[in-house]
């Protein structure tokens, strides 16, 4: 079964050039030309992924980004932006995004982090990494803390089960940019620190003061047993 990509994006043109290329490569393909329609599918579509523009007529991508997350969507959402301000790629990932790339880009980049974003979710759950209170259930891709589950959007899960698996092993930007996201060419850096940022939201008692998820000065993140 083919996986399906949720297009949101208001200029036709870049919507055709997507589909086309998305086709091309087996993905099933939906377009909405505006914000309202985009959130609408991106609650009842079951997309693997949606490419979501910024500046959308009704409703931009960061609220729309926004309120999937708070409804407890994890679908990925890839951002499609124009802006070159450096907030505005950060302000992305805080509103939920698991990643972003900026216009115009080359359809082999696209490509490339549409399909390391998208996560066939066909494990058996036969393994679930746990330390202390923390618990994956990679069935259902769901993460618990002290019995609570804790709402995580698919690259925060993949993050935290990636550092659960190797405890006190201290990983690289670099090396969690390839591994979890799975870029050997494309991406920023960033993009690994906000999703630590809020990560340690999510399941730190304290997120300024963390015991899971450390950081090793001048290297990289660990998991702390």
């Amino acid at each position: 079964m083919a996986n399906k990509v949720l297009i949101v994006e208001d200029e036709r043109a870049i919507v055709e050039i997507l589909k086309f290329n998305l086709n091309r490569e087996g993905y099933e393909t939906l377009e909405a030309l505006d914000g309202e329609t985009g959130l609408e599918l991106g609650r009842t579509a079951d997309p693997d992924l949606i490419l979501l523009d910024v500046m959308l007529p009704k409703l931009g991508g960061f609220e729309i980004c926004r309120r999937l997350r708070d409804e407890g969507s994890t679908v990925p959402i890839l951002m499609l932006t124009a802006r070159e301000e450096e907030n505005d790629k950060v302000f992305g990932l805080e509103a939920g995004a698991d990643d972003y790339i900026t216009k115009p880009f080359s359809m082999r980049e696209l490509l490339a982090r549409v399909k390391a974003n998208i996560r066939r979710r066909s494990l058996d759950g036969s393994e679930r990494p746990a330390s202390g209170e923390l618990t994956l259930d990679e069935e259902h891709f769901v993460a618990a803390k002290g019995g609570v589950p804790v709402e995580l959007t698919q690259k925060e899960f993949d993050l935290l089960r990636f550092l659960m698996q190797a405890p006190d092993r201290v990983f690289s930007r670099e090396e969690l940019m390839r591994e979890v996201w799975n870029y050997d060419f494309f991406g920023d850096m960033r993009t690994v620190d906000v999703t630590v940022r809020r990560l340690r939201e999510k399941i730190e008692d304290d997120p300024g003061k963390p015991r899971h998820i450390l950081t090793k000065r001048g290297v990289g993140y660990y998991y702390a047993r």
